[in-house]
Order: C-alpha cells, then sequence, then structure tokens
C-alpha cells in the first residue's frame, strides 16, 4: 500500500486555509505556495473501486456538483496488524452542490449488510457487520486499501451510495493537531467513565499500560458540561461507547462533533489565515492514513469549495440515534433512514431535513 502520509482533516485544513487567505486578501501566488508546500506530504491510493466511485452522471470525476467523501476510522493501536484492523467509525460527508454546507452522516458499524466476495483477500461473499466488511477486505494482504475497496462495495449494494473520494482515519492521528490547536471545546452530554484509560500519578495511560504501572491509580470520569479538553482527552472521550445511553450512536454524534470541533477551532484564532500556522498544523498531524480523491486536485478542491466553513457543518442521526437490532447483536437500517441515505445519493439532502427535522443532532 502506498506510504501513509498527511490525514485527510489536515489537507482539509489546507483547504480552508488557503479559501479563508484568498478572503483575507492573500496573493494567488501565496495561496498557491502555501497548497504546493502543504500537499508534498499528502499520499494518495485507490479506495474506491468496483463501480462504486461516484459516476459523472452523478457529478463524479469533478467538484462541480455535489461531493461525497466516505470516512473510516480505525483504532492506531491495532496497526501491528493490518489484517486485524475494523472500520469503527463509518461517516459520509456530503456537500452539497450548492457548496453553502457540509452534512456528517454516520453508518452504524454493527449494521448487518450483504458482503460481496473480494478476490483481493480471497473472501467469497457473504453476511456480516458493516465493521467486519473492512476486515474481511484487509486479510491475506488485502491490507487498509482492500479494507476500504470492499467496505464501499459493501455500502454500495446496501444503502446505493457512492463517494467521489474516501479516507481512512487514525483517529488517534489527531491528538497531535489538538494540541496543536490549543485544544478543542467538547461538550459532554452524560457523565460516563473511560474504558480505555486510566490516570496513574496524574498521567493518561492506556489500561494496558496502566496495569503494568506503579503509583497511584485513578478512574477518568467525563462529566457533563462544555469545557476545552487536551487532545487526549477529547480523543478518549469521543471513544466510548459503553455505560451511554445509547451506546455506539452516542459514540457517533461524540466523534461527529469531535470533527466539527476540531474544523472550528482551525477556523479561529487566525490559524488557517497564517500560511506558518497551518503548516505547522499538518506537521502536527504526523500518523498517517490513506486517502483518494479520484484524481481531483486539491487545487481544484480549494476553489471549488470555498463557501464551505466550520459553522455550515451538520451532524445528522441514522436510525434516530438508537439502537435498531435485528435480534442477533446486529442491527438493521430503518426505511427512515434509507430515505436518508437516497437524499443524500440524489443531493436532495436539504429538502429531506426540511421534512424530517429530528434526524438533526443536538448540539450544546
Amino acid at each position: 500500500m502506498a506510504k501513509r502520509k498527511g490525514p485527510f482533516w489536515a489537507r482539509t485544513a489546507v483547504v480552508l486555509g488557503a479559501v479563508l487567505m484568498m478572503g483575507a486578501g492573500a496573493s494567488i501566488a501565496g495561496t498557491h505556495w502555501l497548497v504546493s508546500s502543504a500537499t508534498g506530504s499528502i499520499s494518495q491510493d485507490t479506495l474506491i473501486t468496483g463501480g462504486t466511485r461516484k459516476a459523472p452522471s452523478a457529478g463524479g470525476g469533478n467538484i462541480d456538483g455535489p461531493v461525497d467523501i466516505l470516512l473510516m476510522g480505525v483504532d492506531a493501536r491495532k496497526r501491528l496488524a493490518e489484517d486485524a484492523l475494523h472500520a469503527d467509525t463509518i461517516i459520509a460527508l456530503h456537500i452539497p452542490a450548492s457548496h453553502d454546507q457540509a452534512y456528517l452522516v454516520s453508518i452504524p458499524r454493527d449494521t448487518k449488510m450483504k458482503v460481496p466476495a473480494f478476490a483481493k483477500s480471497k473472501y467469497p461473499g457473504g453476511t456480516a457487520k458493516a465493521t467486519e466488511a473492512f476486515f474481511f477486505g484487509a486479510q491475506n494482504g488485502g491490507g487498509y486499501t482492500g479494507g476500504a475497496q470492499l467496505l464501499t462495495q459493501t455500502l454500495k449494494i446496501n444503502t446505493g451510495l457512492t463517494f467521489d473520494g474516501a479516507a481512512i482515519i487514525d483517529f488517534s492521528g489527531f491528538k497531535s493537531v489538538i494540541e496543536e490547536l490549543g485544544g478543542v471545546k467538547m461538550c459532554v452530554d452524560q457523565r460516563v467513565k473511560s474504558h480505555h484509560m486510566k490516570l496513574v500519578d496524574g498521567k493518561p495511560l492506556y489500561l494496558a499500560e496502566a496495569r503494568q504501572a506503579g503509583g497511584t491509580k485513578q478512574d477518568i470520569w467525563y462529566e457533563k458540561g462544555c469545557r476545552q479538553m487536551a487532545g487526549w482527552e477529547a480523543l478518549d472521550y469521543a471513544r466510548q461507547r459503553y455505560g451511554l445511553k445509547n451506546g455506539d450512536y452516542d459514540r457517533q454524534r461524540h466523534q461527529q462533533q469531535l470533527i466539527k470541533a476540531i474544523a472550528k477551532k482551525a477556523a479561529s484564532g487566525g490559524v488557517l489565515t497564517n500560511p506558518f500556522k497551518v503548516k505547522n498544523l499538518i506537521q502536527a498531524a504526523g500518523k498517517a492514513f490513506v486517502l483518494d480523491t479520484g484524481g481531483v486536485r486539491i487545487e481544484d478542491f480549494i476553489f471549488g469549495l470555498k463557501g464551505v466553513a466550520a459553522k455550515d457543518m451538520v451532524l445528522l442521526r441514522t436510525n434516530n440515534g438508537t439502537f435498531a437490532g435485528a435480534g442477533d447483536g446486529s442491527e438493521t437500517i430503518t426505511p427512515k433512514s434509507m430515505e436518508m441515505y437516497d437524499a443524500v445519493r440524489r443531493d436532495r439532502l436539504s429538502q429531506f431535513i426540511l421534512a424530517n427535522p429530528d434526524v438533526v443532532a443536538k448540539e450544546k
């Protein structure tokens, strides 16, 4: 697979930063300098195959119309074995043809789906959870790209969604980005205990490390209310699902909130209007992941998506934000959510939301 380099949201920071620079009166030459100096660290690979790339008739192949990008989150601690990875987070980023809004639509990881045969990983086909489709595609040398390719094929068969691009995100890779930003504001809507970390003599450690460490150990609790969080806190909070009222659905919403919080913080405080701060932000991202832009140049994203801002990012709920069980531990997609996916595909999401305002996740 391709060498992992700059992450998707760091790339998005470049795009938004260049746009804001232009709006602030920066020269076109300066903008191109910023792009060229930053994009050299971004690696691309083919994550979308098998007819899952959006067709030209639906606006695919350029960004003049609606743009749909699949975000797949993986757990960095499992990177020692790429063929053991699952896509713990599956989010469709939809930007309508008007380019004045951005929507984050989650697809529940435990949704039971028909998974097609996949020669690259020697998977014969069958029925599995969405998160397992990525796992089966990564087997037998399929790796990250195989996992993404099989997942996108699975999503097309079961939801009808196709994509202009895709990114495999390591959420832990956001830690350095958040620290470069000086933390982000997160709103905790229900008290929850961390099931992944403990404080050891005041230092946050993963449970496996904490068990082996000496010193005073303390549970980590996230109390209700809005506050500034450090990188490790924001990421750990967004990973919790046990102990939450709606389990993984609350986690999906919290991860959407984290993405929006990073984008909002990057867009404030003069970060994106300063090319040197943008460069530091990209370098801070450090940990890489795989990106597929469908052959569209990053410069085209800059000029084509200049109307999108972090404040225009809308978080949407699948299955009304609650578990829709299939009776065997997996889930199904409700008819209403299937209508929402269809609205994404047809670029009629704003009309769907007007008719179904309850799909918008409430934010503090």
